[in-house]
């Protein structure tokens, strides 16, 4: 059994009501549940939530919600992990047999099926643990610069002062997208961050991580302009 997971509790703080809120015409999480539903892979797109209204926006979208996240895991403080832990324990137990999971974030309008197929491809022709959305930098990181007390610069890689930028290693951080894993690599805890994942990399223009109204205000834009609005 195949499930994809999308946390969204309630408690939202930076954006308030974020994972429901209108995003060009809208509730945001309705892009993450409809992207897994288009790709045909999942027996089940499960909504984690803490919320009544989140999950009722949920189903009318499409999503199953069939429990309500415990409070002790719809806190600041519970990492994702934890969250996909609980959902597939919860199948476990009524004798679902999981043996993958996309964890998908609510806030990830332009997500694209495609991706999270080729992230299911990338997996099962592996030997690997997860498969998740990354992007590159769009600036060599090792020409990055600190700023002293005073203002002044200084380099964080020294070493690479005089290095010209097509010489330097590109660099990729996560894409905040989605996140195909074994569910035994989900209930033991693997790292994410390490040898036993691999890099699904999305283009730039797809990529926007939103925690604060600005950052919701460019993905809107890059929404549109991805789609042609």
């Amino acid at each position: 059994m195949k499930i994809a997971v999308i946390p969204a509790r309630g408690g939202s703080k930076r954006i308030p009501r974020k994972n429901i809120r209108e995003f060009c015409g809208k509730p945001i999480i309705a892009y993450s549940i409809q992207a897994a539903l288009e790709t045909g892979l999942f027996d089940q797109v499960v909504v984690s939530t803490d919320d009544d209204e989140i999950a009722t926006v949920a189903s009318q979208f499409g999503a199953a919600v069939p429990f309500m996240r415990p409070k002790e895991i719809a806190d600041d403080f519970t990492g994702t992990n934890a969250v996909v832990k609980h959902a597939v324990d919860w199948f476990i137990a009524r004798n679902h047999d999981v043996t993958h999971v996309c964890c998908i974030y609510a806030t990830a309008p332009l997500i694209q099926p495609r991706f999270i197929r080729q992230g299911h491809d990338i997996l099962f022709a592996s030997d690997a643990a997860f498969a998740f959305s990354v992007t590159d930098y769009s600036f060599p990181i090792q020409r990055a610069v600190r700023l002293g007390p005073d203002g002044r610069v200084d380099a964080l890689y020294p070493e690479h002062r005089m290095t010209r930028s097509q010489d330097l290693e590109p660099a990729y951080h996560d894409a905040g997208q989605f996140y195909w894993g074994t569910a035994r690599a989900y209930l033991d805890d693997v790292p994410l961050f390490s040898p036993r994942s691999i890099g699904v990399v999305l283009p730039r223009a797809l990529v926007q991580d939103i925690d604060t109204l600005e950052d919701w205000e460019l993905a809107e834009f890059m929404y549109r302009a991805a789609n042609g609005r």
